[in-house]
């Protein structure tokens, strides 16, 4: 029974993909204006690019933990 836990912890590694966001909460990343994007500067449309990423990376642990067949 211990081995078959294990197994399902090593399985679920995709949950580490959540930590990714956290990058954006790094300040120093992206306080800057350049380079720009269609006249917005970089403060701006990293922020916006974040935001697709995160609901991206949601999305991939959503469908990865159906496909597991379970919660936590």
């Amino acid at each position: 029974m211990a081995g078959n836990s294990r197994k399902r912890a090593s399985a679920r590694l995709y949950y580490l993909l959540l930590l990714l966001p956290f990058a954006a909460l790094w300040v120093p990343f992206y306080n800057r204006l350049d380079p720009t994007l269609a006249g917005i500067p970089f403060f701006y449309w990293v922020q916006m690019a974040w935001i697709a990423l995160t609901v991206l990376v949601i999305y991939i642990v959503h469908r990865c933990e159906n496909r597991d067949g379970g919660g936590l």
